[in-house]
């Protein structure tokens, strides 16, 4: 089992910047399942608000309890999600992997970070800021609606899922 690792963010590689490197941005972006089904225009606009970045196996991208300031894409690699059992152990919840994203809700409500998210594998990311976002709203309202759109119907989707595991718990 992986285990939580120091190395952290000073671990990842911006992977490029500049506007030769927006086309490769917006690619990687078409991948993941927030943005499939968005036009070609909308992922070049959110292309601009975005890095994308190389992480190390074992990388920390946040820790329960952090500070929620960012989303991440999963463009390549596998992340575990771990939480916190009575006892203080990190426990695997989830192993997620291309296409994915993680920490959504931090880009809509700012608080803590409810899990811990480290990469299993090398990993290539896309990181959208609560910030950016922001800014996303402001300068592209109706961009802004559709990734909030994706965003409520992939926690839908997770209550649904937590719900039904629940039951399942709860008739045991």
């Amino acid at each position: 089992m992986m285990k939580t690792s120091d190395n952290g963010p000073q671990s990842f590689k911006l992977m490029g910047a500049g506007a030769q490197f927006q086309e490769e941005l917006g690619s990687m972006l078409e991948e993941t399942w927030m943005f499939s089904g968005f036009e070609w225009r909308d992922i070049e606009v959110v292309a601009k608000y975005v890095q994308a970045y190389e992480a190390k196996e074992k990388s920390a991208l946040f820790k329960e309890g952090d500070p929620g300031t960012f989303m991440v894409l999963i463009v390549e690699g596998n992340v575990g999600i771990f939480k916190e059992d009575s006892n203080r152990e990190e426990k695997c919840v989830a192993l997620v992997g291309h296409g994915k994203t993680l920490g959504e809700m931090a880009i809509i409500d700012g608080e803590p970070r409810s899990a811990t998210c480290i990469t299993a594998t090398p990993a290539k990311l896309i990181i959208l800021t609560k910030d950016n976002f922001g800014r996303i709203l402001n300068d592209h309202p109706a961009l802004g609606v559709k990734i909030v759109m994706k965003i409520a119907r992939l926690l839908s989707q997770r209550l649904r899922k937590t719900s039904g595991l629940l039951v399942d718990y709860l008739e045991n």
